[in-house]
């Protein structure tokens, strides 16, 4: 059994071949049938001639609908008419399942393609998507392999929060009140004491009342930790971590980019280094396109679109105030109420992808901090221990996948990057 993809080629023109799939379009005409056939590889013609098929076999072809599943066999000639240039001539056929009217057709509101998702999903531009996202997920994993992280595991029930209590998710555990990690951060932080370079791939739940073109309640959050890395040593890991993802996407996916019209420029020409520019000068060069912001403003998704649509490379912003972060990024020792930290920008309007910095290590100064931001000290006491122990000077980071795949692919909502979405409005299919 052949993979559609494998026999296009003049390799097998004028042999037999056998392939399964889906019905993709369909036509009759008198004594023929044409049938689109698709795979999880590509989509080829395949003609029912009264020549090869008996009537009943020509019949039963005929009456198929879309998404019908079935196998054939016949053989391989060019066509430059058909759609992939090649064309099978069925000489035998058998039926898995005959549908009824499938209910994806074009011109569909978004609302019922959500509602209808699990259907949704084969569509050829979809497939495209999630071919390019599993690239995505491997090619981060490969990198940091390769630069001799270890890969991890932390819980997904918690009893702290890291970005804020206001955006937790309860979740009733025997009797006991927990939440639904926010970040594996502080957990991948206890394991660099060890492994000193570690990473996750997992999902992470914001309870954010947030319906812009960026935001899921269930997003995949790709974080690392990295025992005696600066700001600066963090920074450099992330844009070769990028760079490298990119390159793999336009080494293994050039025809599904193509499929979902991606101008494909926009990715040959993103350079390393990525420019640095402190919080401080970005939000001086903002008012430069027009923005009217000021310093300590926070920077949210309108704002980074304002901003980056005026870049065609990711930018690193650094030095951000510290009431803009949260309580665990190191104050700059020169450079008072501003923090060791940088987050990732992505062009073409995209924003922030990824966000990162040093992390407090010192027992006293991270006391301070959540003194400060009005946290209980007992809530974090594992997380504060890490500061009496062989405490270290260390960075990390959070990258958003599906944020980075939603650039990557050119995308106008997050939505469309992930099999089944989770918003604020939507939890099935």
């Amino acid at each position: 059994m052949e993979k559609i993809r494998e026999i296009l080629s003049d390799n097998f023109i004028g042999k037999e071949v056998s392939i399964r799939g889906w019905v993709y379009r369909i036509r009759s005409s008198g004594k023929i049938t044409f049938i689109v056939l698709r795979d999880s590889t590509e989509i080829i013609q395949c003609v029912a001639s009264s020549e090869n098929l008996n009537e009943a076999e020509m019949k039963d072809l005929s009456s198929l609908t879309v998404e019908s599943s079935l196998e054939v066999s016949g053989k391989i000639r060019k066509e430059p008419r058909a759609v992939t240039g090649y064309e099978l001539s069925i000489s035998a056929c058998k039926i898995y399942e005959r549908n009824e009217n499938f209910p994806i057709t074009r011109d569909l509101g978004e609302e019922f393609l959500l509602d209808n998702r699990h259907l949704w999903l084969r569509s050829r531009e979809f497939t495209a998507v999630l071919k390019i996202r599993s690239t995505v997920f491997k090619a981060f994993t490969d990198y940091f392999y390769g630069e001799e992280y270890y890969q991890v595991q932390a819980p997904m029930f918690v009893s702290t929060a890291t970005e804020g209590g206001s955006s937790l998710f309860n979740v009733d555990y025997f009797g006991e009140k927990v939440n639904l990690t926010q970040s594996s951060q502080f957990y991948l932080e206890t394991m660099i004491f060890s492994l000193e370079k570690v990473f996750t791939i997992a999902p992470s739940f914001r309870a954010e009342k947030s319906r812009t073109r960026r935001h899921l309640t269930e997003y995949w959050h790709a974080e690392g930790e990295a025992a005696w890395y600066s700001n600066e040593d963090m920074m450099e890991d992330e844009e070769k971590m990028i760079k490298f993802i990119i390159d793999e996407v336009l080494k293994n996916n050039l025809e599904d980019l193509k499929l979902i019209n991606r101008d494909i420029g926009k990715l040959t020409n993103i350079k390393v280094p990525f420019q640095r520019i402190k919080y401080r000068d970005l939000i001086n060069k903002s008012n430069e396109f027009g923005m009217n912001l000021k310093y300590g403003d926070d920077l949210g998704a309108d704002e980074e679109y304002g901003i980056m649509v005026h870049f065609d490379n990711p930018i690193f912003v650094t030095d951000y105030p510290d009431a803009l972060k949260t309580f665990y990024h190191r104050p700059d020792p020169d450079s008072p109420g501003e923090l060791l930290c940088h987050d990732l920008l992505a062009p073409e309007g995209y924003g922030e992808i990824l966000g990162g910095g040093e992390r407090i290590y010192d027992l006293n100064e991270m006391l301070e901090r959540i003194k400060k931001n009005g946290l209980n000290p007992e809530d974090y006491y594992w997380y504060v221990d890490l500061r009496r122990y062989g405490s270290i000077p260390h960075s990390g980071f959070g990258l958003g996948l599906d944020r980075l795949v939603m650039w990557i692919c050119g995308l106008s909502n997050i939505r469309e990057t992930i099999p089944y979405p989770r918003t604020i409005r939507r939890v099935k299919p």
